[in-house]
């Protein structure tokens, strides 16, 4: 009982350090990336409601246009990292397809959604963590890949659920293949992502290629949480 209850606790300990980390960086993320970006584009207006030069007002507008479309999507990523996931035991692919097909619309991506397996259960808690890791890793893409195409694949292997997330963008900062003890080791990688990863039970294999690409790769328990 007593090894019970401290798995009990160090897993409460690891929900609440993921939980604080992404409100820490969402809170981050408003007042020095949206709110100063917003103030900076009402100061560049106010300088263009000033001026006279046409050609200068629409090179100005343009940029100031891609600048609002991109706080949009930074705005609707931290909508969709803190509203809640509902999820039963069977929604996992119905879910991630969903969020391949949204991120398509909004970003221009191409993204697909593939699952070879006819069924997927998985406990909710579970389901909840593979969603947000699939959010944390596509506003990456977006932000920092310039990747064209992405790939999110469900499989299966043995007893693991096995979530391949790949892209052709820019890739890592290192070639090769490294596991979540290795990028510990190195401090790189996503650390929202290696927390939720180690919260849902998982392991995680990231594989690299600067200029062409990468490969995230999870794997995750499906017996109960």
């Amino acid at each position: 009982m007593a090894v019970a209850l401290h798995n009990l606790y160090l897993l409460g300990h690891l929900r609440s350090r993921a939980t604080a980390m992404e409100r820490s960086r969402i809170a981050r993320e408003l007042h020095d990336g949206v709110i100063q970006s917003l103030v900076g584009l009402e100061m560049r207006v106010d300088v263009l409601r000033r001026s006279r030069e046409e050609g200068d007002l629409r090179s100005e507008l343009a940029d100031i246009q891609a600048r609002l479309r991109e706080e949009v999507l930074n705005v609707r990523d931290l909508m969709n990292q803190v509203r809640p996931v509902v999820a039963g035991t069977d929604d996992l692919p119905a879910l991630l397809a969903s969020i391949a097909d949204r991120f398509r619309r909004d970003c221009g991506i191409d993204t697909h959604f593939v699952c070879t397996l006819p069924r997927v259960r998985l406990a909710p808690q579970r389901v909840r963590e593979i969603v947000r890791i699939v959010q944390e890793a596509l506003v990456n893409i977006r932000k920092h890949s310039g990747a064209g195409t992405v790939v999110l694949r469900l499989d299966q292997s043995g007893d693991r659920c096995v979530l391949t997330i790949d892209d052709d963008g820019r890739g890592f900062d290192f070639a090769g293949r490294q596991t979540l003890d290795d990028l510990d080791t190195a401090r790189r990688g996503p650390v929202v992502i290696k927390e939720r990863v180690r919260l849902a039970g998982g392991t995680m294999l990231v594989d690299s290629a600067p200029g062409h690409g990468s490969r995230l790769e999870i794997s995750i328990p499906r017996s109960a949480a």
